[in-house]
Formats: C-alpha cells, sequence, structure tokens
C-alpha cells in the first residue's frame, strides 16, 4: 500500500475521501515539501487572479505550521517576482488584550514572517485588534466581518489546529453559526501557547478570533498539521462525526477543504496506522512486524498464542494464506523481538553477532552521545550511556545547544545573587550585579542581555557536569558546541546554517566514532530537537566518503515526549532496578529543569517522571507480548545516513 502521497498542487475542487475518511488529506514525508506545494497553490491562485485583473482574498494563520508556507513565498516574491500588489489578507485570530508591538502578537509574527518581506500595500493588511477597548469590540468584529463581505469574501483560507481541535481560537463549544467575537481560551490552548510566553501564568486569557461561520465561507480552504502531537486529534477530526467539541470536524460540511498533513501528524489514521483493515497490502517486513503487535495488542494475547481466527478476524487473512500458518508468522515474529535486546549496547565482545543489535567487533568502541538540550542524554539514555562506560567504550557527550532559555529568571537571580555573595565583582567572569539589575528590571518581552543568556547557559553546563559525573564519565569527553542557530536569546530560533554543520562535523572528525546517538524526537515544542538532527544527518552526509564513516553506525533515541513503536525498535536495552534510579538520580542534577518546565509540551509531569514511566511501559509491552520481563527498557532506532 502506498502510504504517502506526495502533493505537487493541490487543485480546487471536490475531493473522494478513503473508506474511514470524510474529509479531504494530503500525506507527504515531511512538512518542508508540504509546505512548499501549499505555497505553490497559494501562488498559483494569486497570479490567476492577477490575469483577471481581480484581488485576491486569502486567509492567513499563524502558530509554527504555517512558517514554512510564509518562507517560501517570500522566496517566490524575492527569486521569481512573485507579486502581492493584489492580495489583500485578513487574519484569523489575535489574543487579547494584546498590543501590536507586543512579539507575541499576531500583527508582530505575520510581519516579522511574511508583511515585511513583500510587496503588498499596507491598507490591505487586516489583523485583529487586541488593543480594541472592551466596550468597542463588539462592533469591532461585526466591522470585521462586513469588510471580508465587502471584499466579496474569502478566496482561499489557511488553517492550523490545536490539541483542542480548535481553528483559529474555536474552542470546544463553538456553535457552527459563529461570527468573527471575543473567546476564552481553553486551558490546553493555554498550555501549549504557555512556552511562547515563558509560562502559563502570563498567557493571554482571551482572543479575537473569525467565527465557524466565517471560514466555512471560504471558497477553499486548507488545514496544515506537522508533527506526532497533532496525530489523536487529526483522525478524530477526518474520522469522526461533527461535534462542537471538536469545531474542526465543521469543516466536514465544506466541500473544497484539504488537510495537508506530514506523516506524524496522519499517523494514527486507520489507512496508515492499520491500512490492513482499509484495502489489500503489500506485506512489507516493516508492514507484517506492525501488524503483528497489533494484533497481540488487539486481542490482549502474546505472540505465540495467536492463532488462524485471530488472524482472519482482523483483516489479516491474505497475509495469514500468504504465510501459510500462524505458527510460523509467530515464531518468526518472536525470534524477530528476542533479538533486538540486548545488555551490550555497544556490542557483546568475542560473540557471534549475527542476530545481535550491534557489531562485537571492535570490542572497544568510539562512542558520540549527541544531546540537543544538556539533559536530554541522562533522560532518553541515562541507563545505556551508564552501561557503554561500564563496559569500557570511548564514550563522549556532545551538547549540542546551551539551553539558556529553559533557565527562568527566578533561577538565574538566584544563581547571579550567590555568585556576588560568594565571588564578588572582581573575579566573576559575569558581572553579577548588572545581571541581578537586569532580571530585576526586565520588562515584559524583553529578550536576555548576552550577560544572562551566558549565565543561564553555564548553569545548564554546570548541571551537565554534574549529571554525568555521577553516570561516570569523565570530564576530558565532554563537549559543549553552543550551536549558533540557538543563540537568539529568544524562543525563535534562526534556520540552520553552514555553521551550525561545521562544527557538527568538527567533532565527529575529531571523535571518528564507531557509534552515533542521537535525537529522534521531532515532538519538541520549539523544534530545537528537528534542526540538530538535521545538523547531524547533513554532517554525517557530507563526511559519508571518510573512510572511518564506513564503521560509524546512528542510533537514534527518542525524547521526553514519544517513545519508538515496539515494530520500529531495533536495539532495547533493559534496565534493573538500580539502573533505573540511577537514571533518575542523573535526571534530578538538572535542577533548574525540576518543578518548573518551562517547555514540557502538553505533559505536565517531570521529565524525570516522564522518563521513568516510558521506560517502564516499554518493557511492559514487551513482557505483554511474551518476551521477558524486565523493570524498564531503553529503545532505539538504527538509521541509514
Amino acid at each position: 500500500m502506498e502510504a504517502i502521497r506526495n502533493l505537487n498542487y493541490v487543485a480546487p475542487g471536490k475531493y473522494e475521501t478513503t473508506r474511514f475518511e470524510k474529509i479531504h488529506n494530503e500525506i507527504f514525508k515531511n512538512s518542508v515539501d508540504a509546505s512548499k506545494a501549499v505555497a505553490q497553490e497559494i501562488a498559483t491562485l494569486i497570479k490567476v487572479k492577477q490575469s483577471e485583473n481581480k484581488k485576491c482574498v486569502l486567509g492567513l494563520a499563524t502558530g509554527s505550521s504555517p512558517i514554512r508556507v510564509y518562507d517560501e513565498l517570500v522566496r517566490l516574491h524575492k527569486e521569481e517576482g512573485l507579486s502581492f500588489s493584489n492580495v489583500i489578507t485578513f487574519n484569523l485570530d489575535e489574543y487579547y488584550p494584546m498590543k501590536k508591538e507586543n512579539k507575541q502578537s499576531y500583527h508582530y509574527f505575520m510581519h516579522a514572517h511574511l508583511f515585511n518581506h513583500i510587496d503588498i500595500a499596507p491598507e490591505n493588511i487586516n489583523v485583529p485588534d487586541g488593543a480594541v477597548a472592551l466596550e468597542d469590540l463588539h462592533q469591532y468584529c461585526t466591522d470585521y466581518e462586513l469588510k471580508i463581505k465587502s471584499v466579496g469574501g474569502l478566496d482561499f483560507q489557511l488553517l492550523g489546529i490545536g490539541r483542542t481541535g480548535h481553528v483559529g481560537f474555536n474552542e470546544p463549544g463553538s456553535h457552527i453559526n459563529s461570527g468573527t467575537r471575543l473567546i476564552t481560551l481553553d486551558h490546553i490552548t493555554k498550555v501549549d501557547a504557555s512556552s511562547d510566553f515563558n509560562g502559563i501564568s502570563n498567557v493571554p486569557t482571551r482572543a479575537i478570533t473569525m467565527g465557524v461561520s466565517t471560514i466555512l465561507r471560504s471558497k477553499r480552504i486548507v488545514l496544515l498539521a506537522w508533527g506526532q502531537n497533532k496525530a489523536d486529534i487529526i483522525k478524530r477530526t477526518i474520522q469522526g462525526g461533527i461535534s462542537a467539541e471538536i469545531p474542526a470536524t465543521f469543516l466536514q460540511n465544506h466541500d473544497n477543504t484539504t488537510f495537508v498533513l506530514d506523516h506524524s501528524a496522519a499517523s494514527e489514521l486507520t489507512r496508515l496506522k492499520t491500512p490492513w483493515l482499509v484495502e489489500e497490502c503489500v506485506w512489507t517486513p516493516a508492514l507484517k512486524s506492525k501488524a503483528i503487535v497489533w494484533l497481540c495488542q488487539q486481542t490482549n494475547q502474546s505472540i505465540l498464542k495467536l492463532t488462524d481466527r485471530d488472524y482472519n478476524n482482523n483483516g489479516m487473512s491474505d497475509l495469514l494464506a500468504q504465510e501459510g500458518s500462524s505458527y510460523d508468522l509467530n515464531i518468526n515474529m518472536f525470534n524477530q523481538l528476542q533479538r533486538t535486546i540486548t545488555g551490550w549496547p555497544g556490542g557483546k565482545p568475542d560473540t557471534d553477532d549475527s542476530n545481535r543489535p550491534e557489531r562485537a567487533n571492535p570490542s572497544q568502541k568510539r562512542i558520540i552521545l549527541f544531546s540537543p538540550h544538556p539533559d536530554d542524554d541522562v533522560i532518553s539514555m541515562g541507563g545505556t550511556f551508564s552501561k557503554l562506560i561500564k563496559q569500557g567504550h570511548d564514550v563522549h557527550v556532545v551538547y549540542q545547544t546551551s539551553g539558556n532559555i529553559a533557565v527562568t529568571d527566578d533561577e538565574a537571580l538566584k544563581f547571579a545573587e550567590v555568585c556576588t555573595d560568594f565571588i564578588g565583582d572582581d573575579r566573576a567572569k559575569i558581572d553579577f550585579k548588572e545581571v541581578i539589575h537586569f532580571l530585576n528590571n526586565k520588562k515584559e518581552d524583553e529578550m536576555d542581555s548576552l550577560e544572562v543568556r551566558k549565565l543561564k547557559g553555564l548553569i545548564r553546563r554546570r548541571e551537565s557536569y554534574a549529571a554525568t559525573r555521577y553516570i561516570g564519565l569523565k570530564d576530558a569527553n565532554i563537549h559543549f558546541l553552543d550551536l549558533p542557530f540557538y543563540e537568539t536569546g529568544q524562543i525563535k530560533k534562526n534556520p540552520l546554517a553552514a555553521i551550525d554543520i561545521t562544527i557538527v562535523m568538527d567533532i565527529i572528525e575529531k571523535i571518528r566514532p564507531h557509534q552515533v546517538f542521537a535525537a529522534g524526537d521531532l515532538a519538541d515544542p520549539h523544534g530545537t530537537h528537528e534542526v540538530c538532527l538535521n545538523a547531524i544527518f547533513a554532517a554525517m552526509a557530507t563526511l559519508k566518503s571518510k573512510s572511518f564513516m564506513d564503521d560509524c553506525w546512528l542510533w537514534l533515541y527518542r525524547g521526553a515526549w514519544h517513545e519508538w513503536a515496539i515494530d520500529e525498535i531495533d536495539m532495547a536495552v533493559p534496565l534493573s532496578p538500580d539502573e533505573v534510579m540511577l537514571k533518575r538520580h542523573a535526571i534530578l542534577f538538572h535542577q533548574s529543569q525540576k518543578d518548573r518546565v518551562m517547555f514540557q509540551g502538553n505533559d505536565s509531569r517531570e521529565f524525570w517522571v516522564r522518563a521513568e514511566e516510558r521506560n517502564k511501559s516499554t518493557a511492559k509491552s514487551y513482557d505483554n507480548l511474551g518476551l521477558a520481563e524486565y523493570e524498564a527498557i531503553e529503545a532505539f532506532k538504527r538509521f541509514d545516513y
């Protein structure tokens, strides 16, 4: 079965939907290609309207999802001459109250990402005004609706989707006939926005939003969704019934809507998650593994207990017919999973390694453990980290970013005050009195000074030293890259640049590793993991021709948000109760990230709790499938770069 359809141009019109699905959708391997396709559709529409001497009226969205669409539109303008002179825009929403100059405002966002870089007339830009007096707001919202109608309505509406299923800020309970209005934000929406405001207490409680009926009157609607965090709500929206509790489901009533998804956001759709329930499949080894693990979970049985009837009754009769018997299927799958389990993540010396995840030779390996932030190493693979050191490998941990934005002002102030108490001004490399003055007088939305960023970075650095020393790593094997893309002093980072890739290349070439461990979890709230991983991919691809790279294997671990599915795991490293406790204590050395995690995503648990429960859940899954019972398991997937 072809799981991913690449979209070159989404042509307006009515669409057929597949079984289970009530909204047309297109799935891409990544958000970059998807965003370019959507930008191309918008560009084509603008040009068509220009040829007809008509205005092109666009409804625009904010948030992380459309950023690459706007980047591509800017590129098309600058490099290919796309003009926006005939374009009128209406944005979906704005926080209330919110000044236009505030960096958290959607007015600021749109100008920073799009309007400041194209030739649109300022009078053709319409973003809800978050500074309108409350007593004037009802009339303002009515006028916003009338202005959209006065230009002929929206030709194209770009949408994102929140985890509550909101489009714009139409939160659960919004009526299908709702118009532009003031609305109270859902708690989950505020949690998701909290990192942009340095804490949920700073997130506005209300917003102005276009209504559901306003959106549905658009001639064309394209909704974007990227990442695993959106997978559940995308499935419920596309496959579930229409309900005000999930306002995005109202889009099922629109006959010219397309959801544009990356593979992660689409991963819970039936045709991707369990395609054998939709149509006949080509049973690749990967799909076969996925189906058998699913069948065990569906029937609540271990692998070796599955019967022919189980396969036949759950849409897998063609697989059974192809393989001949459930016994053969079961034993092959059992052996496959059994061979992923190893207590020797660096390979077991002097042992037949034909059925092991890692090579036996060389018995002592040079290893790089890349950590995007200064705590991902111990959170994601603290137990494996410890085993690699104890088993005699030359392990190097490489922290790719300083992590300074994840340190609260209160934490930095505490350290600065302690430093002035103990060492005074003369011996300090940082002017701590200046830091204290800055933090005590810091204005809303003000970027940290360089001195403050240095201090916050040092806090993360020293916590990392404490954690790795506890695990047993010598200081000489700890490296801090401080990649430039991260060092903006803001939540928003710079794009990955050649200098970032060169820095990563240099450390790889210096160590010449046999193993590289890297964060393959792309669900962190602000995308740092993805940029760090792309830097590693680019560096390793460039170095591929070097002879030492022939012996270098890349293993991906997951971070604090998700774990690999059982059928995706290539190496499962069991942890004893003592190793689980060692990992917990190592994580707790990162004190600035304890209790008040600034960028924790949609999970309120502390990182050590998440990591521990995730590792125990993986072990339980192996146990349920009939494998050996362990206290916990850390999981890895091998990646062929």
